[in-house]
């Protein structure tokens, strides 16, 4: 029996799954007393929970297909648009403590008090409610397009427009495999018709029983009311929970995919060698090894200012528990990327020149995979690794609202009373990601903003917690700035026509053939380019043009080769600002664009915070000494005498000036401990045994 797609032992899955979190739900609110309990669990929470926490907090169904829709559309070489978190974990060791000993709620509370400027707190807060709606609009799109790729029509159920859309990408994809020298003149402008029609977004392989709206309806108004009940608590609880579902819905797809495709031979023979290059060819591939080191350098600047990390440390027990939890929680997360990379790989085996938009690539897998009722764990398995998320991220907005802008407007309150308005706030956070889901499409641009767009704060907290001379004055007038350079003008331009007409942002990289050798596919052999699957051949491929100052730039009406060229998608602002100072970005290529918009990213904000705070007054004294005590004094298991210390070190700063790596100077940065050495020592091995366990997966043969 079907409904809308799906077969009766998948909804029933999905039932039951909904009904055992919402139960759950209700029993951890129980346990909730004050905004402690509810935004922190209590402070409760050990090894075992904190595992399962960070895994799941960061650990995200949009990241599983975003690592497979690249790897999907560029090889082994796209992961690297999530894969950079694996260079940057060892660093998580650190940042777990600063996280624990800073002894406060959210990040908006350092700000906060770093800065003696509760504006800089509340500023915080409102950056990151509204970046919640953008950062929870992924969640749904990724369920909604999997649900859809899942529940497709078929073709007597479509319409006759419906029809000739699908029947035109058919077209474009047979057109596409060909050379440009197997095209003749009629083929060759028909194609560049479907370009530009599918540079538009107006081709797709198919359509759907699911409409997005109702489907982020009903999914958001589950996550919200197991969380609004539950809190922080319920977070934990129901990730360990989703953790191992995660892993389930993570590694079901890879041997069943293999089985179809004649084990690791088969998917040799159907994917083209070049997209098995760790770093990708310059010319086929939009990740260079120079672009996965400028992503990774703004990543890095980035993570500290992730609002749920400041939570997820602080609901520890101890120090020990949230550096453990945090470093165990994320290398897994790092294996659990190879399954989906090999899910990547398995997909372009299967569906190469099928699917109009790679977002559907782990769907279309699903379908043609799985069984009845699997089907329906596999959506359970991608519903909960967002709800993982969706669930800490909900607490944590709720919390920046409630100490960095409700509490200190309405102060007094009781606790009932804020936990209340807390719930109110995740409500809203669930609703306004609804709002963004429906309004962006495409997953791989909204990564590239999760890169960027957090180093607004990030800069200003590395700075703030390390650097005694980082002023107020330093960081307002950075975030202005780089908001405006890094969010404002990227999506202001796209929407005034002078800036998408401008012929001087309409420029693009040179289009050109690319030569290489590589070993014929089955696809090869069909259409006569060699006599054998394995038989080493020359291909030509063309590079098409990519725009410089825009997205994608694409004509006004695409069956007229001849109307203008107008620009969609981001207006790239770091790369027009380089071009003001004197840089020509219009011999860049592909990569090296993404490439200087990182670096860009990555170290224009520390720039800005260095000058204006070295011609700006500093911070007093006394506020330094508190930040400097916080983080040299271990966290104390009893509350009251944990106070008692920290202000002691901070009335009398040289009792801890030994621990210090330079003291008396500007910086503080604590001497690292035998426990710090072996953390970050054996982070760093953990990185390469991933590498190595990822070299491995892409060579058997």
């Amino acid at each position: 029996m079907q409904f809308f797609g799906l077969h009766l032992l998948d909804v029933l899955v999905l039932l039951v799954y909904f009904g055992v979190i919402l139960w759950l739900g209700k029993k951890a609110g129980e346990q909730n007393k004050n905004t402690t309990d509810f935004f922190l669990a209590g402070r409760s929470l050990g090894k075992f929970y904190q595992f399962f926490l960070n895994f799941g907090a960061g650990t995200n169904s949009d990241q599983a297909v975003a690592v497979t829709r690249e790897t999907y559309r560029q090889g082994v070489g796209g992961i690297w648009i999530q894969f950079i978190v694996l260079f940057l974990t060892p660093f998580y060791w650190f940042t777990t403590l600063l996280y624990r000993r800073a002894r406060l709620t959210t990040i908006g509370d350092f700000l906060a008090e770093r800065f003696r400027s509760p504006g800089l707190g509340a500023g915080y807060a409102v950056f990151i409610l509204f970046w919640a709606f953008v950062s929870g609009g992924v969640g749904y799109m990724v369920a909604g397009k999997t649900m859809m790729a899942m529940t497709p029509k078929p073709v007597e159920a479509l319409t006759q427009e419906e029809r000739i859309v699908v029947e035109e990408f058919k077209e474009f994809q047979e057109l596409r495999a060909l050379s440009v020298a197997e095209r003749d003149s009629l083929q060759q402008e028909r194609y560049d018709v479907l370009y530009q029609k599918n540079l538009r977004g107006e081709l797709k392989s198919f359509y759907s029983y699911t409409d997005p709206l109702t489907f982020y309806l009903i999914y958001g108004l589950i996550v919200g009311v197991y969380t609004m009940m539950g809190g922080f608590r319920a977070a934990a609880i129901t990730d360990t929970i989703q953790g191992i579902l995660i892993l389930i819905f993570s590694i079901i797809l890879v041997p069943l995919g293999l089985m179809k495709l004649g084990g690791f031979s088969g998917l040799h023979a159907s994917v083209p060698e070049f997209k098995f290059e760790l770093f990708g060819s310059v010319a086929m591939s939009d990740y260079a090894w120079y672009t996965i080191m400028a992503m990774a350098c703004a990543n890095l600047a980035s993570i500290i200012a992730f609002p749920t990390f400041m939570q997820t440390a602080g609901s520890a027990t101890n120090e020990n528990s949230a550096r453990f939890g945090m470093i165990g929680g994320m290398f897994l997360k790092r294996f659990v990327m190879l399954f989906w990379i090999m899910a990547g790989l398995i997909a372009l085996g299967l569906f190469a020149g099928q699917i109009h938009d790679p977002d559907l690539a782990w769907g279309y897998m699903s379908r043609e995979l799985l069984w009845p009722g699997f089907m329906g764990l596999m959506l359970v398995g991608i519903l909960a690794a967002n709800m993982s998320t969706l669930d800490a991220i909900s607490v944590s907005n709720s919390a920046l609202f409630i100490n960095n802008i409700y509490r200190p407007w309405k102060p007094g309150r009781s606790e009932k009373h804020y936990i209340f308005i807390g719930q109110v706030i995740i409500g809203i956070c669930l609703i306004g990601g609804i709002g963004a889901a429906v309004y962006v499409d495409n997953l791989l641009e909204l990564f590239k903003y999760f890169i960027s767009i957090p180093a607004i704060f990030g800069a200003p907290i590395w700075l703030g917690f390390i650097w005694r001379r980082l002023t107020k004055v330093a960081v307002m007038v950075e975030v202005i700035f780089c908001f405006l350079l890094f969010a404002i003008i990227p999506n202001l331009f796209v929407a005034l026509p002078w800036a998408t007409q401008n012929e001087a942002w309409l420029v693009q990289t040179q289009g050109y053939f690319h030569v290489y050798k590589q070993a014929a596919t089955i696809e090869d052999v069909e259409l006569g380019r060699a006599e054998a699957v394995g038989t080493t051949i020359e291909k030509e491929a063309w590079i098409e043009p990519k725009g410089v100052f825009f997205e994608t730039v694409v004509r006004e009406d695409p069956e007229d080769p001849n109307s203008p060229l107008v620009g969609r998608g981001r207006f790239e602002a770091e790369i027009w600002f380089l071009s003001l100072v004197g840089i020509d970005p219009t011999q860049f290529t592909k990569p090296q664009l993404v490439a200087a918009r990182f670096l860009f990213t990555a170290f224009f904000p520390f720039l800005v915070l260095v000058v204006v705070s070295l011609l700006t007054r500093p911070v007093d004294e006394e506020r330094l000494n508190l930040i400097l005590a916080k983080i040299l004094t271990p966290v104390h298991p009893d509350p009251e005498e944990d106070a008692k210390v920290v202000a002691l070190h901070t009335a009398q700063p040289e009792l801890i000036a030994h621990k210090q790596m330079f003291p008396n100077s500007q910086w503080h940065l604590a001497k690292p401990t035998r426990i710090d050495y072996l953390g970050f020592g054996g982070s760093c091995l953990l990185v390469l045994v991933v590498l190595a366990c990822l070299w491995l997966m892409v060579n058997i043969k």
